[in-house]
């Protein structure tokens, strides 16, 4: 058996720093660019029994496991509610061995914000605790489509051992949105509301919010990026920039973004996304009405306000490709 072969057989002993398999699976994790010592993933208090995990500011790898977004925590009379999944099933059973430090009640409820690859390859850990997935029925546009399956294998490939032939991309256990009722859910659970509201299609046609009113937080997923330059990809922009807006009718008191820290000023932070969003869509949209080519245009933007934010360099790139043909469809 080779090195690669042994640390596929073994992922979870990569992440204990080759304790359980000695000195040579340590060394055959560090060959393959596996790190040793898992990332770091403390829980950080929110409000009351409400807390959050925050994913690096980077693009997943092998080295974290693709622990690069956020997943939050909320403590009911019934059980724990949880935001979205993190990128592995191992960064998965680390949340959940983190929640048991502050509770043995079972996880009762995972709502899954949108179907982007680092929220929800750990649903399948989840279920097998016995959680309950929740998402919107958009997403069904997405799950066991040739675009999931090629992210998948794509997977298997950038994140080894962490996402491999037993990952999969699990189907939720209640869709909301059916027959395109999108008025806001209340999920009452252990006597606390959960405020469910469809925002997309914006970051991706998917797009929940969760509101906990009792609590004063609101988790965003990724309609919300902090201290980094957002993934735009596909996405609606001009639907994106009108969803964040509507989120501040909620009037949270804390924003609990899809990347980065915490918000305890949801309308001064919120407004990085938004402004980011506006600059790539008035830049681009003068690029298409002028039908001057892509390469030429981006050369010409002043990025200056966002290119010393994390990952400017890694995505603003393609996100400017893809909203300068978003533009060229909407002059149409």
């Amino acid at each position: 058996m080779n090195l690669k072969q042994l640390v596929r057989f073994a992922p979870s002993w990569c992440a204990r720093g080759g304790r359980a398999a000695g000195l040579a699976l340590a060394g055959a994790c560090l060959s393959l660019g596996v790190r040793a010592a898992a990332p770091d993933m403390p829980l950080q208090a929110v409000a009351d029994r409400v807390w959050f995990v925050q994913g690096e500011s980077a693009m997943g790898s092998s080295a974290n496991q693709n622990f690069i977004s956020n997943a939050g925590v909320v403590l009911t009379d019934a059980g724990v509610v949880v935001i979205d999944a993190l990128g592995s099933p191992a960064l998965a059973q680390r949340l959940i061995d983190r929640i048991r430090e502050v509770t043995p009640l079972p996880i009762h409820t995972v709502i899954v914000t949108h179907y982007h690859a680092d929220h929800i390859y750990g649903l399948q850990v989840f279920r097998q605790a016995g959680a309950r997935l929740v998402a919107h029925a958009r997403s069904r546009d997405y799950i066991g489509s040739d675009t999931a399956e090629r992210r998948l294998a794509a997977s298997r490939d950038e994140l080894f051992p962490w996402i491999d032939e037993h990952t999969r991309v699990e189907s939720p256990d209640l869709w909301l949105g059916e027959g395109g009722h999108d008025e806001d859910v209340t999920l009452r659970i252990g006597g606390t509301d959960f405020v469910v509201r469809h925002a997309g299609p914006a970051h991706t046609p998917e797009d929940l919010i969760v509101s906990v009113p009792a609590r004063g937080v609101l988790f965003s997923g990724d309609l919300v990026f902090r201290q980094r330059v957002p993934y735009v990809g596909v996405a609606d922009s001009r639907a994106w920039i009108a969803a964040l807006d509507r989120m501040l009718a909620f009037d949270p008191k804390v924003v609990v973004p899809g990347h980065g820290p915490v918000s305890s000023e949801p309308r001064r932070d919120l407004a990085t996304t938004r402004d980011y969003l506006d600059h790539l869509r008035e830049a681009m949209a003068e690029a298409a009405r002028n039908m001057e080519p892509f390469d030429e245009a981006y050369a010409r933007v002043n990025w200056a306000r966002f290119e010393k934010l994390p990952l400017f360099t890694a995505v603003n790139r393609m996100n400017a490709y893809n909203t300068y043909l978003l533009m060229e469809q909407e002059a149409r």
